[in-house]
């Protein structure tokens, strides 16, 4: 079994994890530790007392399973619970422990977040534990995480302390981790607002069928100008991932070719490191051979057929406009000049609409009056007659969630008064 995607050695995979980590400043300096246990069950993990911001693939540390440890470091302090996790749950290749904000905020009040608030948080992440505090680096600790993880949870909070994420290899491991603390931190939005609603049963299940679209027998002849476009998509996921619209893991952008043809990014695949061949091509609903599109696929697909004026689609989860999408709250637009200029209405559609009925989602858009949806416990979706029109719309859209949110906290919001706000539209373009 692989113990990352793409073939890196340990070494690399746990320093370019923990780089990413850091970045997205979910780790400090002196803070979390990472492991890969590989085919021969050596474990390989991060080193006691060096600088979590420059880590080199030299500093990582082996222990190997008759205890020996090769290294230039001491293995970290919290070895005997990675070997205690790997001891209990022999599925398990890679841990990431970390104490990102929300999650052990989370962990503060003994509690952990409901990941049933987004079909693909708990699709991915599951319903995560809660182990009882002991002493960091302690025999004891381990233990307690392992009979947690015992229970087949993929997380675990720590009391007290922080978390605990496991995966298949390191980029599950990764992946699991981003999404769980990102969920913790909108649930924390959510909660602010009013009432979070959790998906029920029917509705998680629901999720499990979004519709694929067929797989083209043969590969599309190459359309007009088809590889720069795959590059300016590509670069926008990544920049999507990088101001936060979207996860490693969630979110969707796509790119119009032409009639019934256009580009998608992938069911799978991770959103912050996306190249222009990862993205799939669909042209007449069938997609090109061997590259799954998005599960989004057809509801991007009824987008262009029935708005011939947009040139992208985005469907995204940006964290503060994600946290009114699961509570329910109004994003009015009618708050700030360049939101109401640039989008007019927020239009709220209920959950499942966007793979159950996404006639129903399109005819609710128009893109000089309607751009942009607040789907019910699934994100945001935007449209725009550019990429970077659509893209804006969602940077936008989410400012202005920021903004509401802290808003809130200091009294009322007030909306723009009618008479501003016929003003504006005198300088919108139709």
């Amino acid at each position: 079994m692989s113990v990352v995607r793409g073939g890196l050695h340990p070494r690399e995979a746990l320093v370019a994890t923990m780089g990413r980590i850091y970045r997205l400043r979910l780790t400090t300096t002196s803070g979390g530790n990472l492991s890969i246990r590989d085919a021969d069950d050596c474990i390989w993990i991060t080193p006691a007392r060096v600088d979590k911001g420059d880590l080199r693939p030299e500093d990582i540390v082996c222990v190997h399973p008759d205890g020996r440890v090769d290294g230039l470091h001491p293995p970290s302090s919290e070895l005997p619970f990675h070997q205690a996790i790997y001891r209990t749950r022999p599925d398990v290749r890679a841990l990431v422990h970390a104490h990102p904000v929300a999650l052990v905020a989370f962990s503060l009040c003994r509690q952990v977040p409901d990941t049933r608030l987004l079909h693909p948080v708990w699709t991915l992440c599951g319903l995560p534990g809660l182990a009882p505090y002991e002493v960091p680096g302690s025999d004891r600790l381990g233990e307690r995480i392992a009979e947690t993880f015992a229970r087949g949870h993929h997380g675990v909070l720590l009391e007290n302390h922080g978390v605990v994420v496991a995966g298949a290899d390191m980029s599950e491991a990764f992946e699991r981790f981003e999404t769980l603390e990102f969920a913790a931190r909108v649930l924390l939005g959510a909660r602010f607002l009013g009432r979070v609603r959790n998906l029920t049963r029917e509705q998680l299940a629901m999720g499990e069928h979004r519709p694929s679209l067929a797989e083209a027998a043969a590969s599309f002849a190459p359309a007009d100008g088809e590889a720069e476009w795959r590059e300016t998509l590509a670069g926008f996921v990544r920049r999507g991932y990088a101001q936060r619209l979207l996860t490693s893991t969630m979110g969707d952008l796509s790119a119009r070719l032409g009639d019934d043809d256009f580009l998608i990014t992938p069911h799978g695949g991770d959103r912050g490191l996306m190249e222009g061949g990862e993205l799939v091509r669909v042209c007449g609903g069938e997609a090109e051979p061997g590259k799954p599109p998005s599960r989004a696929a057809a509801c991007h697909r009824e987008m262009y057929r029935r708005h011939p004026d947009i040139q992208a689609v985005a469907h995204a989860y940006p964290l503060n406009a994600t946290a009114f999408s699961v509570s329910g709250a109004e994003l009015d637009a009618r708050t700030l000049p360049e939101s109401y200029q640039f989008v007019r209405e927020v239009v709220s559609v209920p959950y499942g609409v966007i793979f159950a009925a996404p006639e129903r989602l399109a005819q609710r858009l128009c893109v000089a009056e309607r751009p942009a949806a607040l789907i019910e416990n699934d994100g945001l979706l935007a449209i725009g007659r550019t990429i970077l029109e659509a893209f804006d719309r969602l940077e936008v859209l989410e400012t202005m969630a920021e903004v509401l949110l802290v808003a809130r906290r200091l009294g009322p919001v007030r909306p723009m008064p009618e008479p501003v706000l016929r003003a504006l539209l005198k300088g919108v373009s139709p």
